[in-house]
């Protein structure tokens, strides 16, 4: 993929990222999801087709979560970075930009430094598993973008996580 067309494409998606409701860009259950930028699932890929991006969302997995106040990978993390890391080797004209999040408890600042701490967390996992470092970025969140609202146990566990975004041409 030439730079021009890279360039267009990621333009397209910002602009439809932006233009999209909250509840499209962070998931609603709709597949629009984390990642999508609330880009329908169709403009996505088949999610049978291994090279898509929606087969990474939704076959691959693309996001971890974390225990309270820790940014160390689960064994279930490692697991789904472990074919996070599989797909992107086998699909190098894919770059990931990895969302650092928390939940709501905690200060802005202290939120914003652990999703850093876990989005970090994330790409040393996969650069250990060969993915080169300069397909990687990453970004934090803190609590700014959750995606279960509620003050339980349950909604809090979804919000502790790293999300794994696939760009096409970033860093290839």
């Amino acid at each position: 993929m030439t730079f021009l067309k890279a360039a267009a494409l990621l333009t397209t998606v910002a602009v439809l990222g932006a233009c999209s409701t909250s509840a499209d860009r962070f998931g609603d259950g709709s597949g629009t999801g984390p990642g999508a930028g609330g880009i329908t699932s169709g403009a996505l890929g088949d999610p049978s087709d291994p090279t898509s991006i929606a087969f990474f969302n939704e076959t691959v997995g693309d996001r971890v979560l974390f225990v309270v106040d820790q940014s160390t990978l689960t064994p279930t993390g490692q697991a789904t970075l472990t074919q996070q890391a599989a797909f992107l080797t086998s699909n190098p004209e894919y770059s990931a930009i990895i969302e650092g999040h928390a939940d709501e408890r905690g200060t802005r600042e202290y939120n914003l430094a652990l999703g850093a701490r876990r989005a970090s967390a994330v790409q040393d996992y996969l650069v250990t598993q060969g993915v080169a470092p300069n397909r990687l970025q990453t970004v934090t969140y803190g609590k700014e973008r959750p995606i279960e609202v509620c003050s339980e146990e349950a909604c809090y566990q979804q919000n502790r996580r790293a999300v794994t975004v696939l760009t096409a041409g970033l860093g290839s």
